[in-house]
């Protein structure tokens, strides 16, 4: 059977060249006559491949020194209750910008250990936008400001950061890590869910600067402690290693195209192709607002449900798979991230003007 251009938001399609590798180094890695599935993690070949894949975050995402990149699990969802657990250090207060349905979700767990406020919200265009911001919006004595810098759901992205402060600024970037390019020096703590654009579900990364680990409140467990997990290499416990291991060749992937600048400008023309054909087309029409769109997920409609449903159908026989929308927005939604080709994205557009054409 041949592959299909796959638009899943999470899990979401790797690129071949890694699942080729993948598959031929499944049975036996290197000189160790076994998978990297059964590999020991205190084994030197482990350490190897994770010692690898933090180099690489450090090198394409330009991270500063005094920077932790730790290796986690329990998806972005488990970061929801260790970002407070963690940093509600001083104040026990944070402000949350709400955008979508994970936002949403971060705010309503901090909430149960400390002061969680709502700044602002886009909830009554249906997270169409992202809110303007200014400085005073937010509470300088805030242990910190939590934003998602890439809604999955609803197609948004900041193109241009809050300012808020001293206070640190901590961002869910799971769904456009690696995508362009990102100063992380104006974020306390980065988080992302592997599954949308670097790996397989299982591992969650984190990047935190170093003054912000060690002020966990006391009922912190263990293995919610940021500070466990840098202390230990992230090797306090058995780390998700496969899933460590395919994000290891993502990384190497992307250098081998040249890097996140590269990538940053094959994403803006493959968004650029949908985007422009969503802007003339009659038919299908994008649903956010033009200065807030993402570059990695595209939701658009028909305004009508049964088009929709024929479109979703009929895309699937011809190979192009999971455009279903989100039920809060309906219609249908195209995940193009990293490992999407833009091929991929030019056949899905000639694939619509040939169904426009066919259903006027």
């Amino acid at each position: 059977m041949q592959r299909v251009f796959n638009f899943s938001a999470g899990p979401s399609m790797l690129p071949e060249e890694v699942l080729k590798t993948a598959a031929g180094e499944m049975t036996c890695y290197g000189q160790t006559g076994m998978s990297v599935m059964e590999m020991s993690h205190r084994s030197k070949d482990y350490q190897a491949i994770i010692d690898r894949a933090s180099e690489l975050f450090y090198e394409l995402m330009d991270i500063p020194s005094n920077y932790k990149v730790l290796f986690l699990q329990g998806g972005a969802s488990t970061q929801f209750a260790m970002i407070p657990l963690n940093l509600y250090s001083e104040k026990k207060k944070a402000d949350f910008v709400i955008t979508g349905q994970w936002a949403k979700k971060a705010y309503q767990e901090a909430k149960r250990y400390g002061n969680a406020r709502i700044v602002a919200s886009s909830d009554d265009k249906t997270f169409s936008y992202i809110p303007k911001l200014t400085k005073d919006m937010f509470d300088p004595d805030a242990d910190y400001v939590h934003i998602t810098l890439n809604n999955t759901i609803y197609g948004t992205k900041y193109n241009q950061l809050p300012d808020v402060g001293d206070v640190p600024l901590v961002a869910d970037i799971s769904s456009c890590i690696l995508s362009e390019k990102l100063d992380v020096s104006k974020f306390g703590l980065l988080y992302a869910g592997a599954q949308k654009n670097i790996g397989p579900a299982g591992l969650t990364v984190v990047i935190i600067r170093e003054d912000l680990i060690g002020k966990a409140l006391d009922i912190t467990p263990t293995m919610l402690n940021y500070q466990t997990h840098a202390d230990n290499g992230s090797m306090y416990n058995t780390p998700p290693t496969y899933s460590i291991y395919i994000c290891k060749l993502v990384l190497e992937w992307l250098k081998g195209i040249g890097g996140v600048e590269a990538i940053e400008k094959i994403n803006r023309e493959k968004a650029a192709v949908l985007y422009d054909y969503l802007d003339a087309s009659a038919m299908f029409k994008g649903t956010v607002v033009k200065e807030d769109r993402s570059l990695m997920n595209v939701p658009f409609i028909t305004g009508n449900d049964d088009l929709n449903a024929k479109f979703i159908k009929e895309a699937t026989e011809n190979g192009f798979v999971n455009l279903k929308g989100h039920r809060t927005v309906g219609g249908m939604r195209a995940s193009i991230y990293n490992a999407m080709p833009a091929e991929g994205v030019e056949a899905l557009v000639a694939f619509m003007k040939k169904f426009e054409n066919e259903n006027k």
